[in-house]
């Protein structure tokens, strides 16, 4: 790693088991393990598919979330866990843990949510969708019709790509590819009356559900099952089951020994298949032997293996989920466009330019439209002939995405257009090195940021030429630049004409694109130099003001809190007297609650149809209130080996606005689960007199419609 990079990438020593101070020793058991806290997270999205009050399609889609989050946590996160105790560099969690004992704990864990998870497929939402006409069914359940219907489509469509793979002597035990479903299939030969193994893999492109009828579908392995004789002609077929391999899928890119990063990348894409294994998927009835041969054959432990009832991959509901049964699913929502782009006289696009020069807009997606809104701005841009320059960062985005097609349009038109593509953002890889050549080739100048450093910041600057000066136009978001996740997500952004933060911007490409090392900005606090510091000195100041008398509090909305400076610091504020709210969707291991340490701090969570995304970060500043808001979680990732931003909020309105969107999420009045001391999370959803708590979510929605209509 180069000198520069080591400069640009702090690395944080480890946390000691007490910290003294002039105000005193923390104590050693103050953190929560940040493991256990994301699998409350995925349990807090169980208790949304077990709930009977959540329309009946989207429990569906709600376990399908579920199966697809325990699937990256164990080709991510237990991955990684069990690469650092293989190589001896594992040490003792926050809260004192040795990792053998981590990794028991996350496997016993795993195991009980996987089993509540395939009971409420089972027992609840597949019979309910029954009586509402919908049947996940079996082979056996099937009309002969149907079973005659399915023949021949597995004969056209699904017996030329299948593949039996024999093991003996002569065919060693096939590669397993990560999260695809498999058949172990036992067949004897009736002339020697020998028996043998072979592995029948379910093409991933099939759909995991088959429409044997209307409304009537059956797992794709089940028919494949029911035509094994058709694969093994001339044996006889003793007996299938379906079996899946969860492998570490986790990038290790040496981007400072590569010249080419993409080159780079690309390789370790490919290695990335052939990772370990890290779980092995069985239906509960799998023959011993046979699940004897794929324990021995997968070389993974005992401890490893997840037996549950059948179908496997219950990812796929998300096709059944996405039917078109708008009565079982929440009440539909059309983001509008937001009042100040809102053209009233015209039918025609508003002019974005022209309304940030009146005033900033901040944006609040999905009730806002991201079309109307930030694809807009960026369109406008591509095709205004007073554009002179488009700058923009892409972590994520959709397939056919507009924002791609309008810079290259920009850059064809002549204007300078520069893009920030992240090539590791986790598992979009492929697609993003797609996107790098695409806008290559059409003349964006491309970069991939700072060695060492993921550019995780959502950020779009565009300069202008108006009369004698140009100006410029930014936005600064907390999600990504897609159409499509922007309807799902729950974000924030700021479209701004301030020329502050236009400069901010300026500087701040210019360091990723360049050799600039500016590290002060004016309206920004930037990771990984500025944004810990300036959270933790902002938390302190607060100490100071309720000392003085004067108004103070600390409100954080984020996705995970996990570092252990910001979280000292708010233990220290809560010790001064200082009254803490944290907002936060996933992972959190500040211990809220505790006597003398934490007893001013409340953590809420809020979940709901829309994924809680946006990070805000709200002081008192002595009765002048200071928000920011960004793309940066506390986590040593974010903090330390991410470009990440924060910007100030300076309109009154809008920040009044922030300061209420939190006081509402942490309200008792909203429905919410509550953290405790020890971990554990509580849901509360009704009040004393057994009435429904306000659903935050539904409460905006409401909000926007009144708005529109009285608009209107």
């Amino acid at each position: 790693m180069s000198q520069e990079t080591r400069a640009l990438v702090p690395q944080p020593a480890a946390p000691a088991p007490t910290v003294e101070s002039e105000e005193g020793e923390l104590p050693a058991d103050r953190f929560l393990d940040r493991e256990r806290s994301w699998l409350a997270f995925n349990d807090r999205v169980l208790d949304l598919a077990e709930d009977p009050g959540t329309p009946l399609l989207e429990r569906t889609n709600f376990l399908s979330i579920f199966a697809s989050n325990l699937d990256e946590f164990f080709m991510v996160r237990v991955a990684g866990l069990k690469r650092r105790i293989a190589t001896g560099v594992a040490t003792r969690s926050l809260t004192g843990q040795a990792p053998r004992d981590v990794l028991e704990s996350i496997w016993a864990s795993a195991r009980e949510q996987m089993g509540r998870h395939a009971a409420c497929y089972q027992t609840s939402v597949a019979p309910q969708l029954a009586g509402e006409g919908i049947h996940l069914l079996r082979w056996p359940d099937l009309t002969e019709e149907e079973q005659t219907r399915l023949f021949s489509l597995f004969r056209k469509k699904i017996f030329p790509v299948l593949t039996p793979l024999a093991v003996d002597p002569v065919h060693p035990f096939p590669y397993i590819s990560g999260l695809s479903l498999n058949l172990a299939v036992v067949v004897r030969n009736p002339a020697s009356g020998h028996e043998h193994f072979a592995r029948v893999k379910v093409p991933p492109l099939l759909d995991r559900f088959l429409e044997a009828s209307p409304q009537r579908f059956v797992p794709v392995e089940d028919v494949i099952a029911a035509h094994l004789e058709e694969l093994f002609r001339g044996m006889e077929v003793l007996a299938h089951h379906v079996f899946r391999v969860t492998r570490n899928e986790d990038l290790e890119v040496e981007e400072d020994d590569a010249e080419n990063l993409i080159q780079a990348l690309e390789k370790e894409l490919l290695r990335r298949r052939f990772g370990p294994p890290v779980r092995l998927e069985v239906e509960e009835s799998i023959d011993p032997q046979v699940l004897d041969l794929l324990v021995r054959e997968l070389k993974i432990s005992r401890e490893e293996v997840f037996s549950v009832p059948g179908p496997l991959d219950l990812t796929g509901l998300r096709s059944i989920s996405s039917l078109d049964r708008p009565d079982l699913k929440y009440p539909k929502f059309v983001a509008g466009t937001h009042r100040d782009l809102a053209e009233v006289e015209s039918a025609s696009a508003a002019d974005v330019f022209a309304a940030l020069r009146q005033r900033d807009v901040l944006l609040h997606h999905p009730y806002d439209s991201f079309s109307t809104s930030v694809q807009a701005f960026l369109e406008q841009a591509a095709a205004d002939p007073d554009v002179l320059a488009i700058k923009q960062t892409l972590y994520r985005t959709s397939g056919d995405s507009p924002i791609v097609d309008a810079l290259i349009d920009a850059a064809e038109s002549g204007k300078q257009v520069l893009v920030l593509v992240e090539l590791k953002a986790r598992f979009d890889e492929h697609a993003n090195i797609r996107w790098a050549r695409k806008l290559e080739q059409a003349g964006c100048h491309v970069v991939y940021g700072l060695l060492g450093l993921k550019t995780h910041c959502k950020l779009s600057l565009v300069v202008r030429q108006e009369g004698d000066e140009l100006r410029r136009y930014s936005h600064v978001g907390t999600g990504n630049y897609h159409p499509k996740t922007a309807r799902l997500y729950e974000d924030l952004g700021l479209l701004t004409a301030d020329a502050q933060v236009g400069a901010d911007l300026s500087d701040l490409f210019n360091r990723l694109s360049g050799y600039s090392r500016r590290d002060n900005y004016r309206r920004l606090l930037v990771a990984p130099r500025s944004l810990r510091d300036g959270l933790v000195s902002r938390i302190r100041r607060e100490i100071e003001h309720h000392r003085a008398g004067r108004p103070a509090w600390v409100r954080f909305k984020v996705n995970s809190i996990v570092d252990e400076a910001v979280i000292d610091a708010l233990y220290r504020a809560s010790q001064a007297g200082v009254p803490v709210d944290v907002w936060v969707r996933g992972i959190c291991s500040l211990r809220p609650g505790v006597p003398g340490l934490s007893e001013n701090i409340r953590v809420r969570s809020v979940l709901g149809r829309f994924l809680e995304h946006s990070r805000v970060y709200a002081f008192a500043g002595g009765g002048e209130n200071e928000v920011w808001l960004g793309s940066a979680d506390l986590m040593h990732r974010n903090l330390d080996r991410r470009i990440e931003t924060l910007v100030r909020v300076t309109d009154p309105g809008h920040r009044s606005s922030l300061t209420r969107l939190l006081a509402t999420g942490m309200s008792d009045e909203s429905e919410s689960w509550h953290l405790d001391r020890d971990g554990g999370w509580t849901r509360y959803a009704f009040d004393e007199d057994g009435g429904p708590l306000r659903n935050v979510q539904e409460s905006l929605i409401e909000g926007r419609r009144k708005r529109r209509a009285a608009g209107a």
